[in-house]
C-alpha cells in the first residue's frame, strides 16, 4: 500500500494520494482488490512521462543528426573506448568539468559528442543543447543587436551540457567573439563539450 502512495507522490499526484488514503481508511478490502490495477496504471504513467520527457529533451537539444555510441566504430578509430564509456556516465557534468575533443576532419568528434549528449538525455535525464560555434555566435550577435543580450546565456545556464561543434573552423567578428567569450559555458562554470580541429 505504501508503495502505491510513494508512486503517487513521485508522480506528484497529490490529490490522488489523498483520495487513496481516505478510501484505504474507509474501505480497506475494496482497496486491496485494486492494488494490482493501480500499480499497473502508475507504472504506465511513469513510463509515459519518461518517454515524453526524453522526446522533448531530444528535440530541444537540436542535434544535427541522431548519433549513438553503438553506431561509432571504435575499431576504425584511435579513440579510447573505455574513456568514452566513462564519459557517457556524465559524471564530468556533475563536476562542471569541460571536455574537449580534438582531432582532424572525419575523426568522429561530432558523432561522439552527439552520442554523449544523446546518452546523457536518454540514460541520465540531462538537459543538453548542441550548437555549431558559428550558430551560437550569430545568435549572440543577433540578441545583442536586438537589445536582449543575456537571454541565451541564461538559458544555457539551465543546461547540464552544452556541446559546441566546429570550434576554430570559421572566424567570426570581433563583436561575436566578445559575446561568445562572455557567454561561454566555461566562463559560467557550466560543463561544455568543445570540439576543436587540429
Amino acid at each position: 500500500m505504501s508503495d502505491i502512495m510513494s508512486q503517487f507522490k513521485a508522480l506528484k499526484l497529490h490529490g490522488m494520494a489523498e483520495c487513496y488514503s481516505e478510501i484505504q481508511t474507509h474501505d480497506p478490502a475494496g482497496v486491496a482488490g485494486s492494488t494490482g490495477l493501480l500499480n499497473q496504471l502508475l507504472v504506465s504513467e511513469a513510463t509515459d512521462r519518461s518517454i515524453r520527457a526524453i522526446r522533448y529533451q531530444m528535440s530541444s537539444a537540436k542535434f544535427p543528426i541522431h548519433r549513438d555510441l553503438l553506431g561509432f566504430d571504435f575499431g576504425q578509430s584511435k579513440v579510447d573506448q573505455q574513456l568514452v564509456t566513462t564519459l557517457a556516465t556524465m559524471n564530468f557534468t556533475d563536476a562542471a568539468q569541460n571536455l574537449v575533443l580534438v582531432g582532424g576532419t572525419g575523426t568522429g568528434k561530432t558523432h561522439l559528442a552527439t552520442a554523449l549528449g544523446v546518452s546523457g538525455i536518454q540514460h541520465h535525464s540531462k538537459r543538453v543543447r548542441f550548437f555549431s560555434t558559428v550558430e551560437l555566435v550569430n545568435s549572440l550577435e543577433q540578441e545583442k543587436a536586438a537589445g536582449k543580450q543575456g537571454r541565451l546565456a541564461f538559458s544555457l545556464m539551465q543546461m547540464d551540457l552544452v556541446i559546441l561543434d566546429e570550434l576554430g573552423y570559421l572566424p567570426f567578428s570581433q563583436i561575436g567573439a566578445h559575446c561568445y567569450f562572455i557567454c561561454s559555458p566555461s566562463s559560467m562554470n557550466e560543463p561544455a563539450l568543445l570540439l576543436r580541429p587540429i
